[in-house]
């Protein structure tokens, strides 16, 4: 059984399945919030802008409208798309019952990240919790409910990680661990933009106990430039998440990285089956910007379906290779054990 936002669910019923996306949020740091009157109109005339500097124009992080969340996940349905991860953890505003409204009324499956995100969001109440008390947190947002609802969650994450690690991260990731060891919920992590950051995070998970096989790394194409990076972390067996898919641009808005486009995401993920290591490979879009939603002139959950999946049987794979990432090993992830 999988636990979304309205209930539990067969695991063999969830359909093809993102594995990290955001649906009603605000990834915009605390510094930086305006007054919704402030924020940008997007228009024909900025809409490439805003999608090259996300960062530059306020309100862009900010998914709250909730007609226009469930415009958005109705044509994911439409395409035939099952189930939704919402990766939207404590600090980054996340709305259970928004969430519930438009699973019930587009069929699609939610599921709910428990857990914190980076140190800079949260508050200072948060911010004194200790590990033991981070992961009783986690383990009530599990199995009795999340930020004050009856609403409960289905995954650990996405754990926030920074670089260098701070010590509430760290603590995190081990509170993390924790409630695994009580739960048996999968861990997905936000590691630091660095390529060390992924395996200290490991070490870290591993020495406190987690289960490797059911830890997700994600945004391996913004974390590492050589596919062999990936390779080496997957052979320590978790599994390995590729989820910019829909991001085809040079500018990187958090730093200096070359991201790839999304057929070199699709050689480098084949790369990871010709190693035979599929069964550790998931990917999503990490949509977080109102640009990249279809409502403002951007690509919408339905990407995966519309496009990377033509793209990947033009590159050669099977359907059973796209199966296994889609539906399977997101099924094998989400289901209680």
């Amino acid at each position: 059984m999988v636990q979304t936002v309205n209930g539990s669910v067969q695991a063999s019923g969830l359909g093809l399945t993102l594995m990290h996306e955001h649906i009603l949020c605000d990834l915009t740091p605390a510094a930086r919030r305006v007054d919704p009157r402030e924020e940008v109109v997007i228009t024909l005339e900025n809409v490439f802008d805003v999608t090259y500097r996300p960062n530059d124009y306020p309100g862009n992080h900010r998914l709250q409208d909730v007609e226009i969340a469930l415009r958005e996940v109705e044509r994911f349905a439409k395409l035939g798309g099952g189930t939704i991860v919402e990766m939207t953890t404590g600090g980054l505003q996340p709305d259970p019952r928004g969430l519930q409204m438009i699973s019930a009324k587009t069929g699609v499956n939610i599921v709910l990240g428990a857990g914190f995100y980076t140190e800079p969001y949260q508050d200072e109440k948060t911010l004194a919790l200790d590990t033991d008390q981070m992961a009783e947190t986690i383990v009530q947002q599990l199995t009795e409910g999340a930020w004050d609802t009856d609403v409960r969650c289905g995954i650990i994450g996405e754990i926030g990680c920074s670089w260098p690690l701070t010590p509430f991260e760290e603590c995190s990731l081990r509170a993390a661990a924790k409630a695994q060891d009580k739960t048996g919920a999968a861990i997905t992590v936000h590691p630091g933009r660095h390529p060390d950051a992924p395996t200290q995070i490991l070490d870290i998970l591993e020495k406190a106990g987690a289960d490797l096989s059911r830890t997700i790394m994600d945004h391996m194409e913004r974390t590492f430039t050589e596919v062999e990076q990936v390779l080496e972390l997957a052979r320590r067996g978790c599994v390995v998440e590729y989820d910019f898919f829909g991001i085809e641009q040079s500018q990187y808005w958090l730093g200096v990285a070359d991201l790839p486009t999304d057929w070199m995401r699709i050689y480098d993920i084949g790369r990871i089956f010709e190693a035979g290591l599929g069964a550790n490979v998931v990917i999503s879009q990490d949509i977080c910007t109102r640009s990249r939603l279809q409502s403002y002139g951007g690509h919408g959950y339905g990407h995966m379906i519309s496009n990377v999946i033509p793209l990947m049987r033009d590159r050669g794979f099977s359907p059973d290779e796209i199966k296994r990432m889609l539906v399977e090993t997101p099924a094998r992830l989400l289901a209680s054990v």
